[in-house]
């Protein structure tokens, strides 16, 4: 619309309103922003920050998840019933299916302990190629089982048996760590990598004694004491589980209410000191539950050094995830697989039950090498 106006002289000028009016522009936050997007570049889709990356992850995770589901029932179902020489369904079925139903027991409280000790520890201390064993409690099992026999001879095994003794050793175990942890993650100089290298050497001299002493034994006790020091499910004893399977379900929940938290953990301490997390108290918290799933794992079933390792690594590699909430599950049920699913084979394909704790170890130390190999440093 134009308007018309007339000067002192006569002559008429035209304005256009239209394109003289000034442009009005809000100085309000959002009003500023909704404006200025429309100035400026088309918007990019914002991506997740859940759990999973995209949808297609998520739905991922829940197909491994039931496959995992599957494989474990599979494997449980094949222990107890297959090989069974007793009917289907008769009172000496049941008899030998219950006492095979403890060694599934003691495989899924190990699987629990060695996953969800492994993955904590990871992502304390910000390394995937290191396992809680680098702390000694293996070595000190070892040093309590070999005085054992030095001292005591031959029954000096008998006299490790019963719950007393279990929790002795757990006691131990536990001790030990969190006075590594007290002194080494307190005050002004504390630093994870020197906790590390004073658990090596430590683990390193308590191995020096342990082969001090099995150099003095007979041959018959040295005997004795090398199937007590391999990492094997027969071991454990049923009277262990009223006592393990408690300490266990305590630790790991403590640790999976923590979740949200280890999850800032992961990012690293600086991270942890600008949202407000106590970097010093959170590592030291959540190492003291490693210690005690360790220390239940160890005891009941002996040493093995690499089996954490091995489920830690194919459970990064199955999640698709970095939350814990999700890796802690998965990690226990994959751990329960390896396990069941190796002496499932061994037993009923290989017919050589005493190896198994040998063949995980020997598949979960390739695999680490392998890792190694692949980032090209530690």
């Amino acid at each position: 619309m134009a308007e018309r106006t007339t000067t002192h002289d006569g002559r008429r000028l035209e304005a256009v309103a239209d394109e003289a009016a000034p442009v009005e522009l809000s100085t309000a936050p959002a009003d500023a922003a909704g404006e200025l997007g429309v100035l400026s570049a088309p918007r990019r889709v914002r991506a997740r920050s859940g759990a999973f990356p995209d949808a297609v992850s998520q739905r991922r995770y829940w197909i491994v998840l039931a496959v995992l589901v599957v494989l474990a029932a599979g494997a449980a179902l094949g222990l107890l019933a297959i090989g069974n020489p007793m009917p289907v369904g008769s009172r000496g079925f049941w008899l030998i299916a219950e006492m095979r139903v403890t060694s599934l027991v003691v495989m899924a409280v190990v699987a629990i302990c060695q996953a969800v000790a492994t993955i904590t520890f990871q992502t304390v201390t910000n390394n995937r190629i290191i396992t809680p064993s680098i702390m000694g409690f293996e070595s000190l099992y070892t040093v309590i089982q070999t005085a054992a026999v030095y001292t005591l001879g031959v029954a000096g095994v008998v006299a490790l048996q019963g719950p007393g003794q279990f929790l002795a050793q757990v006691a131990a175990m536990v001790g030990l760590s969190v006075l590594l942890y007290g002194w080494l993650l307190r005050g002004r100089y504390a630093n994870i990598q020197v906790m590390l290298l004073v658990g090596i050497i430590m683990g390193g001299g308590l191995g020096a004694v342990s082969t001090f002493m099995q150099r003095l034994l007979s041959p018959s006790e040295f005997d004795v004491l090398s199937a007590r020091l391999f990492g094997s499910v027969t071991n454990a004893s049923a009277e262990y589980l009223p006592f393990a399977i408690p300490l266990v379900i305590v630790a790991t929940t403590l640790i999976w209410l923590n979740a949200r938290t280890l999850n800032v953990i992961a990012m690293g301490r600086d991270v942890c000191i600008n949202v407000g997390v106590d970097h010093g108290r959170q590592t030291i918290y959540s190492l003291v539950l490693v210690s005690v799933l360790m220390a239940v794992s160890t005891a009941l079933v002996g040493p093995m050094t690499f089996f954490g390792f091995l489920v830690a690594t194919l459970t990064y590699q199955l999640a698709g995830t970095h939350d814990h909430r999700r890796l802690l599950p998965l990690g226990a049920l994959t751990g329960f697989v390896v396990l069941a699913g190796a002496y499932f084979v061994m037993n009923h394909v290989f017919y050589a039950q005493g190896v198994v704790s040998i063949i995980i170890e020997l598949v979960g130390g390739t695999v680490f090498l392998v890792v190694i190999m692949r980032k090209g440093r530690l």
